[in-house]
């Protein structure tokens, strides 16, 4: 018996069933979703909508007559339907998948959830089942695509090197990768909690400043479509690049997406290629090229009114013969020694450079010429100091050249030309000294050798003359010593020529060496007549370099002795400090031959040098003489006066007499006199005078007389 007739069989035997179907027909096929009606009684399938036989794919009014466990033969709807038919029928909600045989859906599995609910038709009190399928095929599918693009988003984002933080409007978590966690040092039970106020709490309080933090948030949450990227300083120390991205799907914003990058290695690297740009690679001083942006710095904001500042050229004296004896990497142990001592010598705030092999450049803010010299003999207190490679110990010595801006220049260039002539000049003068630059008026060439020329005619025609400085007994008046300084009259140069003016041209054509060796035997000659006329007193002659490092000079000088027939005790040479330390030993050589001879040996502008106590006492001097910039400003001055005092006190301990130079007013003759100085010469006393006023003034001076 097909189903149609079953149904026909059933309905002529019971109408009210058949009222009850036809009723329900028009209500079930207004349903969206499959349905169908089972008599309670016999479980046969009395109604069923278009969708129902769309779903199950089959013929439309097929399905009436049908038994209702033939339609989803799942062990499930078995079960049920055997319980309906004992007359249990309750109500029953599942989801199952069916196989479609027939119809569009043939070969395909669907996802439906059924909802069985028992009834009794109201006019004829029949008792129905009605039964309603939901294809839930597509959504499950979405689902499953949605969870497939889900993965395949979740790979990807552990696969970036970035770590990933995705939210709503609202802040809330979405999505976010495991190199996110790593970044932010997030503890693995608070994601478990996913409690994401917890997480933002903990974010926020992983950043150093946390006031930027917030701002940019705010700044977010007001604009949903504002892209930044920025940077945020953790208190771990690492540092983050945050990019911020609105997500957007259909031109509507859902959220953001952020992106978080490390960027402390290539921040190390990036300040490790700056700093091997800005400095030296062996000692980790500046080089030339961030000095010169300092300077620059420095030289804006002395011209908008801050302090001067000074520029130092250090150059190391006979580098090249230590380099030789230590080698390569002994040097360089000499290098890193020489730019520590420079960093320990130095306040905080200015700078040391190495801008050449042995040569360093050190930037001095807020100094004037003062305060420049200070430090000038601080840093050769420092070099000085014993230098221990190996199992050598040496003394190292260096030369010193300074310029102050804006007085000697602003910009690099020149002050380091300014800074290098002086240091020239330092070595000139024996190195292991420093010393100024002078501001001179730039000198044509023609005027110098012009100059040049004439001091040579002059030299040849003996118009030089020879002026004697009397030297005074401090605490008698008496003249016991006379100092000799040559003068040159020339109307070509304006009458009275300067020393100041042509001694550095006649060292720098080296006319100086003949020169010094005429003021030498005019002095002696001059020497030997007051002798003979019974005026027996030391005479004082200045020694240039050049001069005292000729060979065979102390030769020369015992000859020029014997040929005037004058004592050696008589003869006084005056070198300058810095001169003593120019080849040590050979400088200590020729002093000792001097001495031997009988020759008395002063040191000409102490103070203004360097020099090394223990080398300074093994020299066979005889005085010393205090240079005139420490007396100028006596007795006020505390600083020259500590320093005299010392001076004073250094020859006292080592056995030899002191003298003042350019001694001018009676308070300073007091001050050295109660200080203890023995000597002093200056125009207190008399200025340089010719040999007849000078014997004149000897004269008025000697024991009885009134100086």
């Amino acid at each position: 018996m097909g189903a149609s007739d079953r149904f026909l069989k059933l309905t002529a035997a019971d109408p009210q069933l058949a009222v009850a179907a036809a009723s329900w027909s028009a209500l079930i096929e207004s349903l969206p979703d499959a349905a169908w009606l089972v008599d309670a009684q016999t479980n046969l399938v009395v109604a069923a909508n278009t969708a129902a036989h769309a779903l199950l794919g089959s013929e439309p009014g097929a399905l009436v007559g049908e038994p209702a466990e033939s339609l989803l033969m799942t062990p499930e709807d078995l079960a049920y339907w055997s319980e309906a038919l004992s007359g249990n029928p309750g109500p029953h909600q599942s989801e199952a998948t069916i196989y479609c045989e027939r119809g569009s859906n043939m070969g395909r599995n669907r996802r439906v959830r059924r909802t069985i609910q028992p009834f009794v038709h109201g006019e004829s009190g029949q008792a129905l089942i009605m039964v309603v399928l939901n294809d839930l095929t597509e959504r499950y599918e979405t689902q499953d695509r949605l969870e497939q693009a889900m993965s395949e988003l979740q790979a990807t984002l552990e696969s970036t090197a970035d770590g990933i933080l995705v939210t709503d409007l609202n802040g809330g978590i979405r999505a976010f990768n495991r190199r996110f966690s790593e970044l932010w040092s997030l503890p693995h039970t608070l994601l478990q909690q996913r409690d994401d106020p917890a997480v933002h709490a903990w974010l926020r309080a992983q950043v150093e400043d946390q006031e930027a933090y917030d701002s940019r948030l705010r700044e977010l949450v007001n604009s949903a479509r504002l892209s930044t990227v920025d940077k945020l300083k953790l208190r771990s120390g690492v540092l983050l690049e945050r990019c911020a991205n609105p997500l957007l799907h259909g031109g509507q914003s859902l959220g953001r997406v952020y992106s978080f990058r490390d960027l402390s290695e290539r921040e190390a690297a990036q300040q490790r290629i700056t700093e091997l740009s800005q400095t030296d690679p062996l000692t980790g001083l500046c080089n030339r090229a961030e000095l010169a942006a300092v300077v620059a710095r420095a030289a804006q904001q002395s011209a908008r009114g801050a302090g001067g500042f000074a520029l130092m050229l250090v150059d190391l004296d006979r580098f090249s013969a230590l380099n030789e004896s230590l080698g390569a990497s002994g040097a360089d142990l000499v290098l890193l020694e020489v730019a520590k001592r420079l960093r320990q010598s130095l306040r905080e705030g200015d700078l040391a450079a190495r801008i050449a092999g042995d040569q360093f450049a050190l930037l001095i803010h807020d100094a004037d010429v003062p305060s420049a010299e200070t430090t000038a003999r601080r840093v050769l207190d420092a070099i000085s100091a014993t230098t221990q490679i190996g199992n050598l110990s040496f003394t190292l010595t260096c030369s010193i050249g300074v310029a102050v801006s804006p007085l000697h220049g602003r910009g690099l260039d020149e002050l380091l030309a300014n800074a290098d002539a002086a240091m020239r000049r330092a070595k000139e003068a024996g190195r292991a000294t420093w010393r100024m630059h002078t501001l001179r008026r730039a000198a044509d060439p023609r005027v110098t050798i012009r100059m040049d020329h004439a001091m040579r005619q002059a030299l040849a025609q003996e118009r030089f003359r020879v002026c004697y400085q009397p030297q005074v007994d401090i605490a008698t008046g008496a003249v016991v010593g006379a100092e000799a300084l040559l003068r040159w009259f020339d109307p070509d140069f304006g009458g009275e020529v300067s020393p100041a003016r042509f001694i550095p041209v006649a060292e720098d054509s080296g006319l100086i060496i003949a020169l010094g060796d005429w003021v030498l035997r005019q002095t002696l000659r001059q020497a030997a007549l007051w002798r003979e006329a019974g005026l027996s007193i030391p005479v004082a002659v200045n020694v240039s370099a050049l001069q005292f490092h000729q060979p065979g000079f102390a030769e020369q000088v015992a000859c020029d002795l014997r040929h005037c027939k004058l004592p050696a005790q008589l003869l006084e040479l005056e070198v300058t400090e810095s001169l003593l330390l120019r080849d040590a030993d050979d400088t200590l050589a020729r002093l000792k031959a001097l001495a031997a001879l009988g020759v008395r040996l002063s040191i000409d502008d102490f103070g203004t040098g360097y020099s090394n106590m223990a080398y300074l006492k093994r020299l066979p001097l005889t005085q010393l003489k205090i240079d005139r910039s420490f007396i100028k400003d006596l007795p006020g001055d505390k600083q020259d006066a500590g320093i005299v005092t010392a001076i004073l006190q250094l020859a006292k301990a080592l056995g030899i007499e002191a003298i003042a130079e350019g001694v001018e007013t009676l308070e300073q003759h007091q001050f050295l006199k109660k200080a203890g100085c023995e000597r002093f010469q200056g125009f207190l006393f008399a200025p340089a005078l010719d040999p007849a006023r000078f014997v004149a003034r000897w004269r008025s001076s000697r024991p009885g007389r009134t100086a």
